[in-house]
Formats: structure tokens, sequence, C-alpha cells
């Protein structure tokens, strides 16, 4: 990936979605492409603020979807830098909610629950668009391991005989 790709993506995106509220993306897209790998390729990226809270303006943050992974890049004010990596295997779901001035990604994973506000409402759609997307493509690339779910409908079916024994 070449020097400034991450923060033209994410340029493009806020000069597209201005009303989403963003600070010192520069810094947010140098710690992405520290952590992009050399045959990690983009297909998404956009910025927002990671947590619940519309009034919590200053935890600017990344989110870009790659061919492997879902990377969210947060630059601390001070020093230091935060980095999830959300790998398709850990990836459940995600769900999008549109205030009055603002939208809202929540992304599920196995481990965690990813808040993303102070979103422009009308990026909102692009996102879901684009979530959708990569969900389908990237779980492709994983197969169905149908023995695990058997073994867990045997387990449970057997679980529920033996209370109906008791």
């Amino acid at each position: 990936m070449e020097e400034r790709d991450v923060y033209k993506l994410a340029d493009n995106f806020l000069s597209k979605y201005s009303f989403t509220v963003a600070w010192r993306i520069k810094q947010h897209a140098k710690i992405m492409e520290k952590h992009l790998n050399p045959d990690e390729e983009i297909f998404y990226l956009f910025a927002a603020q990671k947590n619940p809270n519309p009034f919590d303006i200053f935890s600017t943050c990344l989110v870009a979807l790659t061919n492997k992974r879902i990377m969210v890049a947060q630059k601390r004010v001070i020093f230091g830098y935060n980095l999830k990596s959300i790998t398709p295997d850990l990836f459940n779901d995600f769900s999008v909610y549109k205030g009055i001035m603002f939208g809202k990604v929540y992304i599920d994973t196995v481990k965690e629950f990813i808040a993303l506000s102070n979103i422009d409402p009308k990026a909102l759609p692009e996102i879901e668009t684009n979530l959708s997307e990569y969900l389908l493509r990237i779980k492709e690339k994983f197969p169905k391991n149908e023995s695990n779910n058997e073994v867990a409908r045997e387990e449970i079916k057997s679980d529920n005989n033996n209370e109906n024994l008791l």
C-alpha cells in the first residue's frame, strides 16, 4: 500500500459526508498504514467516533474493511494508539442506527461490541452496503464447519432429553 492511500480514502469519505465528526485523520491514517500487511487491500474505509455517546467527540477512529480483516485504528492524543483487528471468524453481525442528527454503526464480534457514532446519516446506506457485501464476500472464504454444528445440536438434544427424564 502506497503512503497516503489511507489518508486519501478517509479524506474522500469526509469530503463526501462532511457532517461526520472526525479529527486528526492524518494521525489515525498513519497508524493504519503502519499495521497494514503488504498483501492487504482496503475495500472500504470510513471515519467515526469509537463510542456510543454522540456528545463524546474526542475518540475519532478510522475503520477499514480489508481483504483479511476489519481494522479500527485510533491515535491517542498524547501518546500511543489503539488498533482493533477483527478477523472474519470473529465478526458476527452489525447494525445501523439513524438518530436525529447522527448515525451509529454497531459491530458485534465474538469478544466485544464496537460502537461507532457521530456518522453523517447520509453515509449510513453506503456503510451498510459495504459492510453487507464485505460480510458475504469474506465469509465465503471460510468453509462452514457443519460437524461442529451437528455436535452442538446433538448436545442440546441430549441435554433436553436428560431434562425430560428428570
